[in-house]
């Protein structure tokens, strides 16, 4: 078989496996579809599928086919940190700054300690920290991994529990924007490379520049071709931060957060995100389990990501509860806002691929982390339905 026919038979894997998974298994309330390909890469990977039937795998999973997935999963991971860019909504933010600073602040500080006394503990053994990193890289790295709150996939599981839109939705929504934009701030800070500083001073300062050239160029222009200008914004924004040295994903995430939600219809950006989702990001969930590793034994890693989930789910947990106590809320919601905002998948992943890519963490690393988010996602909806359907049943018999 040529490569091309190849390469469509990897495709009909991605997107056929999963979903045959998530529909007859019904696991919708435990694990989304998003988290079920997830899994599914993890184990069309080289750890498992490729340890059990090793010549299958060399046959679908050839270099030139490996490449062509790539590239599909770059233009997907761009497209989606653009639109989680965009969906921040720092006015509310701004309005409500005491709540949503504090509690940002503490659900993002807490577990960020957390998580880096557990890299501490990582680095007492070997094959955690990758090549080129230096040791407050790999923690500060780590330790963010552990903090991180996927903002997309938060939607969507708010949007199953019915609670987007009320109240208490929107506050965890600004909680997780702040968040959000500390998450690549800190990713920033990690990547910066002093050798190449000029290079990120220049890329900074012409973002700066241009970027309210591109804004004032947006506001004169129709809905239509405003689409159009983004991606192209998108893609000279992602090569101007790799050439500089930072990753092509912080400049997607910068393209994304200076664009105003107002200027699209919210209806359309939801079906865009839907059918990124829907149509290319399953490649890069595929492709993200290309690179589990599970050299140091099998053991090893999954007692790192128990380490790592217990160190994630315990300093949020406690950092969103101080601040409940701070702000004299509700009996109830700390622990629902705490399990939300618990949520991590893609954006987590994310993070972790860059953290790989760079060669600051291994691949046995990224395989713990990866792991620990996947478990701490689908630890979110069963644990967060049962608290409001209480809180519910108590507001019901108040009234």
């Amino acid at each position: 078989m040529n490569t091309t026919e190849i390469f469509l038979i990897a495709m009909s894997i991605i997107f056929t496996v999963p979903y045959l998974i998530w529909r007859l298994g019904k696991t919708d309330y435990y694990a989304p579809l998003v988290v079920v390909q997830i899994i599914t890469g993890i184990l069309l990977g080289p750890g498992i599928l490729g340890r059990i039937f090793p010549d299958y795998y060399s046959f679908v999973f050839t270099p030139a086919v490996i490449q062509s997935l790539n590239g599909i999963a770059w233009w997907a991971v761009m497209l989606f940190v653009m639109i989680a860019g965009i969906e921040l909504d720092l006015k509310k933010a701004w309005a409500h700054r005491r709540e949503s600073s504090i509690t940002a602040g503490l659900a993002l500080g807490t577990p960020l300690l957390f998580g880096c006394g557990a890299a501490a503990v990582l680095l007492l053994g070997d094959g955690w920290m990758g090549p080129r990193a230096m040791t407050w890289q790999f923690v500060l790295g780590v330790g963010m991994a552990c903090a991180v709150t996927a903002l997309p996939i938060l939607i969507l599981l708010m949007e199953k529990l019915e609670i987007l839109r009320q109240p208490i939705g929107q506050r965890i929504l600004r909680y997780a924007s702040l968040d959000d934009i500390a998450i690549w701030g800190v990713l920033a800070l990690i990547l910066m490379d002093w050798q190449r500083v000029g290079k990120q001073a220049a890329f900074l300062i012409a973002f700066a520049v241009v970027g309210y050239i591109f804004r004032q160029v947006m506001v004169r222009l129709a809905e239509r071709d405003r689409w159009y200008v983004a991606l192209i914004w998108l893609a000279v924004c992602a090569f101007g931060a790799d050439w500089a040295g930072l990753h092509f994903m912080v400049g997607a995430f910068l393209a994304g957060a200076i664009i105003e939600a107002e200027w699209f219809d919210q209806e359309k950006m939801d079906l865009l995100r839907h059918h990124v989702l829907l149509v290319i990001m399953p490649v890069f969930f595929l492709s993200t389990g290309l690179r589990t590793n599970w050299a140091l034994g099998g053991e090893t890693v999954f007692i790192a990501a128990a380490l790592l989930l217990v160190a994630s789910i315990t300093g949020k947990l406690i950092g969103v509860r101080l601040a409940g106590r701070i702000l004299n809320w509700a009996p109830g919601e700390a622990s629902i806002i705490g399990w939300l905002l618990q949520t991590k998948a893609l954006i987590m992943i994310i993070f972790v691929n860059i953290l790989l890519d760079k060669q600051i963490i291994t691949s046995e690393a990224f395989t713990a982390l990866l792991l620990m988010a996947v478990v701490s996602t689908m630890l979110t909806v069963p644990l967060v339905a049962p608290k409001l359907a209480r809180i519910k049943e108590l507001i019901f018999r108040t009234s």
